[in-house]
């Protein structure tokens, strides 16, 4: 049997998913050894392919767990649902407590005895989205009730990102954002809908008024300066325009790979702005591509969804999908800047560590259940 029909045989499925997942992956190598060049320079004596190697092996182990995620049955995550949240929010809490200060914020703790930094957010967005969509999936006699189905489903998402937004505003709203639009998917009554946008932002104005009486305790000075910069100044920050200068100069179709100029002035190249260094060097065909594929990525779920006999694998499925476009598209948004600077990476593209982990990890988890919906058919 050829090595092209053994996959086949292994790797059931939504078969274009695994080849978003391919592609995805082949971009993230390309853009991570070109958009790292400076950084590599500034921390390891010009020593580029270290980060390239290290790419690499996060991005093999982060396949790993995709194809482990995609062998469990999605049952599974289903049982898992109120642990891991039982474990997530006091990770949180702890993260906000003891957590070091990288790049002037608290979002990391460090795993003893490997000394590796875990940022807890990342793990409580799948652990948030497969307990809201086991509870809509548990309430859905009483979707419409108060009582037994909006307290149950609400109190999470208030809890989990109230813990995150005061170190990482961006990250807790992609998730808020989420999360009501599976509450929208899961036929959730629409004045429940608006009561938890009204309690998401009184919690934000708790936040702020909390660093009034404590100033310099929650980041409002940097969300102030971000969102005055974007309505006061046309042409964006610093930062901003020079990944407007690299899309400019990318032009049609791009300089070729590894021919970035920008990339040497952009902060955070590697991570925040690395859509706009794919499209110096790959152009707008490169810069289309990868917005595509995250399109189609999401097509493909809803597919999913309309076919799926059941209610969780469908309502998961359609939330880690939406978590991962609503994150990609955010961080391509700041690139043009048709929002604030957020500070998102690309999922699955920028460079590694426990947010490209956790992308691979919810890619498995949609093909999880897709392999489960072929199954059925």
């Amino acid at each position: 049997m050829s090595i092209v029909n053994r996959a086949a045989a292994e790797l059931k499925g939504d078969r274009v998913i695994w080849a978003i997942v391919a592609v995805l992956a082949l971009f993230s190598i390309l853009a991570v050894y070109s958009s790292s060049s400076m950084v590599a320079f500034q921390k390891r004596g010009g020593n580029t392919e270290f980060y390239l190697l290290k790419q690499i092996v996060i991005l093999s182990v982060g396949l790993v767990l995709t194809y482990a995620a995609y062998l469990l049955n999605y049952k599974r995550y289903s049982m898992w649902a109120p642990y891991m949240l039982a474990i997530v929010v006091p990770l949180l809490i702890l993260t906000s407590v003891i957590g070091p200060e990288i790049n002037k914020a608290q979002r990391w703790l460090i795993v003893p005895g490997i000394n590796l930094s875990f940022q807890t957010s990342d793990l409580a967005k799948i652990a948030l989205i497969t307990y809201i969509s086991r509870s809509i999936t548990a309430k859905q006699e009483h979707i419409r009730d108060f009582q037994s189905a909006f307290v149950p489903i609400i109190m999470p998402i208030i809890i989990v990102c109230i813990l995150i937004a005061p170190e990482d505003l961006s990250t807790a709203s992609v998730i808020f954002l989420t999360c009501m639009l599976m509450m929208f998917i899961g036929r959730v009554a629409m004045q429940y809908i608006f009561l938890l946008i009204f309690c998401g932002f009184v919690s934000f104005a708790g936040l702020i008024v909390v660093d009034q009486v404590k100033p310099g305790s929650i980041r409002t000075e940097t969300w102030a300066n971000r969102i005055r910069d974007f309505i006061q100044n046309s042409d964006g920050q610093p930062q901003t325009q020079l990944a407007k200068m690299a899309i400019a100069k990318g032009g049609f179709f791009g300089n070729g790979p590894g021919n970035s100029m920008q990339k040497n002035f952009l902060p955070m190249a590697y991570t925040d702005y690395i859509y706009a260094v794919i499209i110096e060097e790959y152009g707008l065909i490169g810069g289309f591509l990868i917005m595509g594929l995250y399109v189609l990525l999401f097509l493909r779920v809803v597919r999913l969804v309309t076919k799926s006999p059941k209610t969780f694998p469908a309502m998961l499925a359609m939330g880690l999908c939406l978590i991962l476009t609503i994150q990609a598209l955010a961080n391509m948004a700041v690139s043009v800047h048709l929002v604030p600077v957020m500070g998102l990476p690309m999922p699955m593209v920028s460079m590694g560590g426990t947010s490209l982990l956790f992308s691979c990890v919810a890619l498995g988890m949609i093909l999880s259940v897709s392999k489960f919906i072929e199954s059925e058919k």
